[in-house]
């Protein structure tokens, strides 16, 4: 497709309007406008307090935080604050509000546009160029189609979190980041199969680091009581976290924004899932996927990354647990056996020893 045509050095906005892993993994469509265009200065806008995870990407000027909920007057505000701002806007999902947005602040826009009807044409009538979002691909991959609308390169390439690292943030001694805690229940492993792991890392002379936000520390607090760990939940700003991360021996976490991250990092990656569809939702592996996950295995290896999976006939059911609630259980993570994640601990550790 040819080039939108835009000027040398363009303004362009990329609008991504869900949470902190959706933000990350819209990073390789802003490292492939930048390079397509160097000249650029390319903004992001975000829903406030996903911010953090573009923290010191040397492909944006900017970052525009707005709230999820935004009264008429912010509305309007920022409706102003936008209008004709850039040359080119990017709508990197299907809804109506980026969509809007997108079409507001951008003299050209793309993007993604999903279902059918009326809301869907009147979307395609707006944006000089769109497609449909396509579930049947990886969310990076989907993202990424808009290069191609906009006539430039595809990079599948991930942008992790830059910055100033405290001293003495990473321990001395050969350590795993663990990270028990996703946002929702229905996402968790069991208490019992954490507390073993970190037995099994011990008994391989690997330390446990763990991570987690500040709510999460009552949780932590019951699944850590009694274990060997560094607890380090509540203390890291983005940059420090992707560092401490990417210099660990090990990564171990459910489906997060952090298993994403750690992904991203090059790290040795152990990600837990259980409802989640990981042919649309599965870590993105450094330097990208070589193949496409399957919907369920037991373990499955791509890149830097192992994905363990209990698989339950179900799944991946795509659902919010067996309660189809955030709260709820998942029998397939309740179901996912210490020694199956054992298993996958040793096989990466052993192909980072090669390596």
């Amino acid at each position: 497709m040819m080039a939108i045509d835009l000027p040398g050095d363009p303004r362009v906005l990329v609008v991504v309007l869900r949470r902190l892993g959706d933000v990350l993994l819209a990073t390789p469509l802003m490292r492939s406008i930048k390079r397509a265009l160097p000249a650029a200065s390319i903004d992001a806008l975000v829903f406030a307090g996903t911010e953090g995870i573009l923290a010191g990407n040397p492909d944006l000027s900017g970052i525009i935080g707005i709230p999820t909920r935004p009264s008429i007057a912010e509305s309007l505000a920022l409706i102003r604050r936008l209008w004709r701002r850039y040359d080119l806007a990017v709508s990197a999902q299907g809804g109506d509000r980026p969509a809007t947005l997108a079409w507001i602040a951008g003299r050209r826009s793309v993007g993604l546009v999903e279902g059918s009807g009326l809301s869907a044409t009147i979307k395609r009538f707006a944006f000089d160029r769109s497609c449909s979002g396509d579930r049947k691909l990886h969310r990076v991959t989907d993202v990424l189609r808009l290069a191609e609308l906009v006539g430039i390169p595809a990079l599948p390439e991930m942008v992790c979190p830059a910055g100033s690292v405290r001293p003495g943030l990473r321990p001395a001694q050969p350590y795993a980041v663990v990270h028990a805690a996703p946002m929702f229940r229905y996402k968790r492993w069991t208490v019992e199969g954490w507390r073993r792991l970190c037995a099994a890392l011990h008994e391989r002379g690997i330390g446990t680091v763990v991570t987690g936000a500040p709510g999460d520390r009552n949780y932590l607090d019951e699944v850590f009581a009694g274990c060997d760990v560094v607890r380090r939940d509540g203390e890291l700003e983005w940059p420090e976290l992707s560092a401490l991360i990417a210099s660990a021996r090990i990564y171990i976490g459910p489906d997060t924004a952090i298993t994403h991250l750690a992904a991203a990092t090059g790290v040795a990656t152990v990600a837990l899932y259980g409802p989640t569809d990981p042919r649309t939702w599965g870590p993105w592996p450094l330097g990208g996927l070589d193949q496409p996950w399957a919907a369920s295995g037991t373990i499955q290896h791509r890149g830097n990354v192992w994905l363990v999976q209990n698989p339950l006939p179900c799944l991946p059911c795509q659902l919010e647990g067996c309660q189809r609630r955030l709260d709820s259980y998942s029998r397939c993570l309740d179901g996912l056996s210490v020694a199956q994640v054992v298993t996958s601990v040793d096989r990466a550790l052993a192909m980072r020893q090669a390596a």
